[in-house]
């Protein structure tokens, strides 16, 4: 399930139809600000903020008089894509830093948000920019809050303070920030303690914390699933500790996703990183206008160039290509080519990243990304003995069954496996010859080649 789904789908369908049109009328543009106006309350966005957020593209669209432009409905989009990625704060803000080190970053927020597992994500976030951070244990309250700091700072090699359970929270707080200024450490990161509500008693305690550690950030961890309430709770925190940030968790969750629509526009508190799953590295930074395109079905290219050239060795990449050209191919680049996938993340992330995808996702039922179908190939094809992955023309009939065998799998499922690489190994050499040596210019056949050759059976091997 991707961040805002079902409100993607919805908005999608209002854009499709106005796309459709040679000439936008102030009726359409109503008819579709109606539609985008339930489907974001629907999201469980804040109804003040809809009720703005309506008013400015109507403005906009309307003052522009779209009907005279080419392509009216775009423009519509664009407006909307606009006014979206301001809502959400228009750009990416960046965590501060402080002018001597330490910089210091207090983590808030309610229990259950995911503050601990956030704090050790954004402590390898930090380390991946070679800095040098330390985590503190100030939450002595929740059970087993101490141990699980320890266990992410191993699990990433970051150091963790902590003076046990039974010293309070400020003195943890003081005496961790001065291990961190006598052992070097750039960047200090507070996991203090969260309640189920908001009471009075935390908040002391957090003010104390703040008032001794002066931190350059305050980041509040909400967990994007709660909607509405996500809202409010950054408003009582904001109001209480002054918010630098927000940090959102959960946002690949079956999300209706209006707390990440509203809470910039609510508290005015920008929203710094998200948390697009449960692995350590996936915190991301925020970028308004990249889930603002991610929305609408534009796909988020950026983000998905970006982590290739973080995960995807370049050398090897290079030479993948040469071997795809002359169709040396073999069931060993196979697998490496798909480790490299891997890297990247789950596939059901990446694939919302690509344009239109959901689209084809809900008109391809095969696009249904299944990893234990990962799991099962890679283990046919580790079956195979190295002649074999290098030659695959030698796997007859006995040579399979052995292959099926070992790999707990069918016959079946070896000779389609087989199949679908064969025919990607035929259809990556005839892409070569079409590009010819001109590059994609020099296209044979042009266009019309290109498109019989993806319509003949584009079909994924997962």
């Amino acid at each position: 399930m991707a961040a805002f789904e079902s409100l993607s789908n919805r908005l999608q369908n209002v854009f499709s139809k106005l796309k459709g049109k040679g000439k936008v009328s102030e009726a359409d543009v109503n008819d579709a600000m109606r539609e985008v106006r339930l489907a974001l309350l629907e999201a469980d966005v804040n109804f003040k903020v809809v009720k703005d957020f309506i008013a400015k593209v109507k403005e906009k669209a309307i003052g522009l008089d779209v009907s005279k432009s080419f392509t009216p409905g775009m423009v519509i989009i664009d407006i909307v894509n606009k006014e979206l990625t301001e809502l959400m704060g228009g750009t990416q803000v960046k965590l501060v830093k402080a002018n001597k080190p330490p910089t210091v970053i207090m983590m808030v927020g309610l229990q259950g948000a995911g503050k601990t597992t956030t704090s050790g994500k954004l402590a390898k976030l930090l380390q991946k920019g070679n800095h040098k951070p330390l985590l503190v244990a100030c939450d002595i309250y929740r059970p087993a809050a101490i141990k699980q700091l320890q266990v992410l700072g191993e699990q990433i090699g970051a150091p963790v303070f902590s003076l046990g359970d039974k010293t309070s929270p400020v003195d943890i707080a003081k005496a961790g920030l001065q291990h961190a200024k006598d052992n070097g450490n750039d960047y200090v990161i507070f996991d203090t303690a969260g309640r189920l509500h908001i009471d009075e008693e935390l908040m002391d305690e957090l003010k104390r914390i703040h008032e001794h550690v002066t931190p350059d950030e305050v980041l509040l961890v909400v967990d994007a699933m709660t909607g509405q309430d996500a809202v409010n709770v950054a408003q009582s925190f904001h109001e209480q500790l002054e918010l630098s940030g927000v940090v959102l968790t959960k946002l690949d969750g079956d999300t209706r996703g209006g707390a990440a629509l509203s809470v910039k526009a609510v508290t005015g508190c920008p929203i710094k990183f998200a948390a697009m799953g449960e692995k350590i590295d996936s915190l991301e930074p925020f970028h308004p206008e990249r889930m603002a395109s991610r929305i609408l079905g534009m796909g988020d290219m950026l983000s998905l160039i970006e982590k290739a050239q973080a995960g995807i060795d370049a050398d090897k990449a290079a030479e993948m290509e040469r071997k795809m050209r002359t169709a040396e191919f073999t069931f060993d680049d196979f697998l490496d080519q798909m480790e490299q996938v891997r890297k990247l993340g789950p596939l059901d992330q990446i694939m919302d990243m690509l344009p239109g995808m959901n689209k084809m996702k809900g008109g391809m039922k095969d696009l249904k990304v299944d990893e234990k179908q990962i799991g099962r190939i890679e283990a046919i094809v580790r079956s195979m003995t190295k002649e074999e992955k290098q030659k695959p023309e030698l796997l007859n009939h006995s040579r399979r069954k052995r292959v099926a065998t070992g790999s707990g799998t069918t016959i079946v499922e070896v000779n389609r496996l087989i199949k679908q690489f064969d025919d990607m190994r035929k259809m990556m050499k005839q892409f070569s010859s079409m590009m010819g040596p001109k590059g994609p210019k020099g296209l044979k056949g042009g266009k019309k080649g290109l498109k019989g050759m993806l319509g003949r059976n584009m079909k994924f091997p997962f």
